[in-house]
């Protein structure tokens, strides 16, 4: 997984880009250079197994690989991250659950480790859909609501815990009904005011907190592959309350994520979404809804804007694969996106949505399971960003 962040143009970001690419290929070169022959012929099997995939569809696959990204605020981070998808009991008429993790270090003694899964147990009567994201990192601080400056106010130094599970049982097909938890914890919180900043008001929790919020989730989901849905449907809506004796400020949020996905042609594939985010009570500013990242509102810096809700919405059409004829294991997609931030509905202004496009590139990694790894490259109206992940964006 590769992220380049900060505020530099295409040029620094495609090159930071290239880097990071380079520094794989150079890391496993030089591993099969200086390793001995059993070391050799596993790092060959390993190409072998990525690049030519004739294990059977059914066969559990693991992947992992070296990372390099830079960022202004970070300097050289270097990471490892790693994917493995399966079927339960390897039947294949189950649904393809998928785990992956990424860890970091950088050069300004920052770290990470991060976990996302979506697990689903044989004849998918059971659904878990979660993330865990355990760091010491930057956070960049614009403040609340549209109308912040392009240039963030403060960088925000914190040791960040958030957990978020969902724990679903199947009620009837397609349909699943759970708990859903959500815990946060910001600590060793540190506002630095970016140079020639004026003075402003640091937001709630900015002293830090902790937050545990319970509730119940329904989702309907027909998606036979997480990462590369080609027909289905998800929908998701959650309520959530973050009770005073178990948190630090007690707040409720309700969230609305809809995704449909629909074949056109042989190969190709329509896809969007429609994400609402509404929270009311006492909201710390690290739990606000936040617009951007790598998967919605993409070329945003995850957090250029919040504020207590969110509506945002995106869509997508992808070539899997390009007709090329001498390969087909390239693709490519092209996207859209509009997004705002609000304090309440009263007022709402749709004249404050901005918009995100971009496009980009797909490899075909594992051909027997049609999972891509997808690189895009976003636009704004304040800058742009690249993006290299396993799996697509929704």
């Amino acid at each position: 997984m590769i992220v380049i962040r900060g505020g530099s143009g295409p040029l620094v970001l495609f090159l930071g880009l290239m880097k990071n690419i380079l520094f794989s290929i150079f890391f496993l070169c030089t591993f099969l250079q200086i390793g001995d022959i059993k070391a050799q012929s596993l790092v060959k099997k390993y190409f072998n197994n990525v690049f030519n995939d004739t294990s059977e569809i059914s066969k559990p696959q693991f992947l992992v690989y070296p990372t390099l990204a830079y960022a202004p605020e970070t300097s050289w981070e270097i990471g490892l991250s790693s994917l493995y998808v399966y079927y339960a009991k390897r039947d294949t008429a189950n649904r393809l659950s998928e785990i992956n993790g990424f860890t970091f270090f950088t050069l300004e003694n920052q770290y990470g480790l991060w976990f996302d899964h979506a697990i689903y147990t044989d004849q998918n009567d059971w659904f878990f859909l979660g993330r865990i994201r355990l760091q010491s990192f930057p956070l960049k601080y614009y403040g609340v609501g549209m109308n912040t400056p392009p240039d963030y106010l403060a960088l925000v130094d914190a040791n960040q815990v958030m957990i978020k599970e969902r724990v679903l049982r199947k009620i009837q097909k397609n349909l699943f009904f759970g708990i859903e938890m959500d815990f946060q914890r910001l600590a060793s919180v540190d506002f630095k005011p970016a140079p020639e900043v004026p003075a402003f008001d640091l937001p709630l929790g900015s002293e830090g907190s902790t937050n545990f919020g319970i509730g119940a989730g329904l989702v309907f989901d027909n998606r036979h592959n997480v990462l590369n849905v080609r027909d289905g449907l998800f929908s998701e809506l959650a309520y959530l309350r973050y009770a005073p004796a178990l948190s630090t400020f007690g707040f409720h949020t309700v969230i609305s994520d809809t995704r449909i996905f629909r074949p056109v042609g042989k190969n190709n594939v329509f896809a969007a979404q429609l994400l609402g985010q509404f929270n009311s009570g006492d909201v710390p500013f690290n739990q606000l809804a936040l617009m951007g990242g790598e998967s919605m509102m993409r070329g945003y810096y995850t957090g250029r804007f919040r504020d207590k809700n969110q509506i945002a919405s995106q869509v997508e059409m992808r070539f899997l694969p390009l007709p090329l004829g001498f390969t087909e294991r390239l693709g490519a997609a092209v996207f859209g996106g509009a997004a705002t931030v609000f304090p309440d509905f009263s007022n709402l202004n749709l004249k404050q949505i901005v918009w995100s496009a971009g496009g980009g590139l797909r490899f075909l990694l594992f051909p027997k399971k049609d999972i891509y790894t997808r690189l895009d490259y976003a636009l704004t109206a304040e800058g742009s960003g690249f993006y290299l992940f396993i799996g697509e964006a929704f």
